[in-house]
């Protein structure tokens, strides 16, 4: 067994399964739809399909190079059937999908690397700040200590809801007065993780697109006060993106990607959404992996992203 298959285990499946399952059924059905009354593959069914996997928000990019790789293999066996369609497109989907790093994989940063600093970035309303929650409490959970970092000085609800995750999940929270220096907070949020010797800094940060130059130089201040006192850190830089709004995730996930270096991905709310294939386009035209999906609105619902098990969640229905 791999280490992600290690933490990926029966509860995670069950999770995954249920908050895919209205992105499933529609999926299952058109592919369904598309395969009906054919035995083998031809140009009528690789239409359908196609129209299945824009309709699943798999982006049309990424749906044309999934079409083209099947016309290939059609080309090259001379005769594909319909019930091997599924069993390829299953493969050619994985293959689409990076892994993480090994050092990002889990709850348990890298030995070396103490405090392992993540910097979380998204625009409001994504889920950003419960995410962050989420995630102090399966680092928590891991055995490691944890400190918050309130830098979305922009809003006071953002620092309020951090502090209620904070004392919801047992860490410290470094914060200051609505309308501070995000920097500043930042600077403080290290200062005290290297002082506690914690194992974990997570931080918040304000997403404003309305100004690009604005958001990077922002962001940009706070890595080099961050830098000040760990050269290496941010060691992660998480963005978090709305599963349900579909392709305007990925323009959000393009737009972020142009004024920081976003390197993992985390999407949210997929279990209330049938454009769980956005997932698919995000991770494949953006070349980023995906590190978490939010499947559901309990503490245990953020999972960490296994592409073999979502994309086998995503070609099976639950039986109920």
């Amino acid at each position: 067994m791999s280490f992600l298959g290690k933490l990926f285990g029966k509860k995670e499946k069950e999770s995954l399964d249920l908050g895919l399952e209205k992105t499933k059924q529609g999926f299952l059905e058109r592919i369904s739809k598309a395969i009906i009354g054919k035995t083998s593959v031809d140009d009528e069914v690789l239409d359908q399909l196609e129209e299945a996997l824009i309709g699943a928000d798999v982006g049309v990019d990424t749906t044309l190079e999934l079409i083209e790789k099947i016309q290939q293999r059609v080309k090259k066996d001379k005769y594909v059937s319909t019930a091997e369609l599924n069993k390829i497109l299953h493969k050619e989907i994985v293959s689409l999908l990076i892994d993480a790093p090994t050092h990002q994989l889990g709850f348990q940063p890298p030995a070396a690397t103490k405090p392992y600093v993540i910097l979380v970035v998204g625009v409001n309303g994504v889920g950003k700040t419960t995410t962050i929650g989420k995630l102090a409490h399966h680092y928590k959970a891991a055995g490691n200590q944890v400190v918050l970092g309130a830098a979305d000085t922009f809003r006071a609800a953002a620092v309020d809801q951090l502090t209620i995750w904070s004392e919801r999940v047992g860490v410290s929270i470094v914060k200051q007065n609505m309308g501070s220096d995000p920097s500043a907070v930042a600077f403080d949020t290290i200062q005290s993780a290297i002082a506690k010797n914690a194992d974990i800094v997570i931080i918040d940060t304000a997403g404003r697109l309305h100004n690009k130059a604005h958001l990077m130089d922002e962001l940009n201040k706070i890595k080099r006060v961050i830098q000040k006192q760990l050269p290496e850190a941010p060691h992660e830089v998480l963005l978090v993106l709305d599963g349900s709004t579909g392709q305007n995730a990925l323009e959000q996930a393009k737009q972020f990607m142009a004024v920081t270096n976003v390197n993992a991905l985390a999407i949210t709310k997929l279990d209330g959404t049938a454009k769980g294939g956005v997932v698919l386009a995000i991770a494949h035209q953006c070349k980023i992996p995906v590190k978490y999906i939010g499947v559901g609105e309990q503490i245990n619902d953020l999972l960490i992203f296994d592409k073999d098990e979502f994309v086998d969640s995503l070609f099976s229905l639950n039986k109920a």
